[in-house]
């Protein structure tokens, strides 16, 4: 994750009100949800490192 991303207002409001969600979800326990999304996170890129290491190959 060497990238850096930008957001507009637009971006930024979606991603607040998902957010928001997110925590309602785990109770209103903020840690306890950036904790999970971490996680899920973590999974999600490695399974894009194994899709970009395939493609190399072929």
């Amino acid at each position: 994750m060497d990238q850096i991303v930008r957001l507009d207002s637009r971006q930024e409001a979606a991603l607040q009100a998902v957010a928001g969600k997110f925590i309602e979800l785990h109770k209103g326990d903020a840690v306890k949800a950036l904790k999970e999304m971490i996680v899920l996170n973590g999974h999600l890129q490695e399974r894009l490192d194994v899709l970009q290491a395939s493609r190399r190959r072929q």
